[in-house]
């Protein structure tokens, strides 16, 4: 008997010691593998603004396309003026306090229509036609209402965030597994305790989805607001630059919009990645 159980436990060291090996081997092929995704990223980047650079001059009048020189140039320039960082903190005020706001009237009226089908059923047709609305074409009433200020390009980023978590709300909360909640009321549940235990956790996941896709809209909703009519921030930037031909300021702003765009995809995917941890 000594020996059999000998026996098993080598054999259960040996599987622990050969699953380690295999873990090891996987993360290092998966940094590998990163690795050269990053490097490759880099290097089509690098040959885009090298090309870019050569053929601006020789070959392509740099009034139409400028250049990564005089676009980083500029760029200093807005940096050490510190217009740069009173715009983009303008748009990125106003793009939180729109995605705060919009997400959560979102989730409370998904939510409320979403359990509540009667009243669902009868405010559907408004929230269609309102979600089908261009929300470029409410700009000027905005404005007209609240000005060129924070005011409007906050309601208009809200609005644009509105409807991306209100439906992914609206489904969870009607998507609630029936089966279960019968399963917890013949449990002896009640109310409460089915919209704690059940509703909730399952139409979490759907919000989180919302919301997820309501941050990189939120940038978009937010200047947006800016081009149209504004006194500060990224969007406005760049209709300035573009109203007086300055092609390398056009660049810059939008260069600058790319890489908040992409760092907003960065934490929303870390986020993400923390959600479904957690779930």
């Amino acid at each position: 008997m000594s020996a059999i159980a000998a026996a098993r436990a080598t054999a259960t060291v040996t599987t622990a010691v050969d699953d380690a090996d295999f873990d090891g081997r996987y993360r290092r092929r998966k940094r590998r593998y990163r690795l050269v995704v990053y490097t490759a990223r880099i290097l089509i980047v690098a040959a885009l603004l090298g090309a870019w650079q050569g053929l601006s001059g020789p070959v392509i009048d740099p009034f139409w396309v400028s250049s990564p020189q005089a676009i980083w140039e500029r760029l200093s320039e807005w940096t050490r003026d510190g217009t740069l960082a009173a715009n983009a903190q303008a748009t990125l005020l106003a793009m939180a306090i729109g995605l705060m706001l919009g997400s959560a009237a979102g989730i409370v009226t998904g939510f409320l229509l979403g359990r509540v089908r009667f009243l669902g059923d009868v405010l559907n047709p408004f929230i269609i036609a309102m979600n089908s609305l261009p929300k470029l074409a409410l700009a000027p009433l905005f404005i007209l209402w609240f000005g060129i200020g924070l005011q409007a390009k906050v309601v208009m980023t809200a609005l644009v965030c509105f409807f991306l978590v209100f439906y992914n709300t609206f489904a969870g909360a009607r998507d609630a597994d029936a089966e279960l909640l019968g399963v917890v009321t013949v449990l002896g549940a009640n109310g409460r305790q089915r919209l704690m235990k059940v509703i909730l956790p399952h139409t979490m996941s759907w919000i989180l989805t919302g919301f997820r896709l309501a941050v990189p809209y939120s940038l978009l909703g937010a200047v947006v607001s800016e081009i149209t009519a504004s006194n500060e921030g990224l969007g406005h930037l760049l209709k300035t630059s573009a109203n007086t031909f300055d092609t390398a300021g056009t660049f810059a702003a939008i260069a600058v919009l790319v890489v908040v765009a992409l760092l907003l995809n960065i934490a929303v995917t870390r986020a993400e990645s923390l959600s479904s941890r957690w779930k």
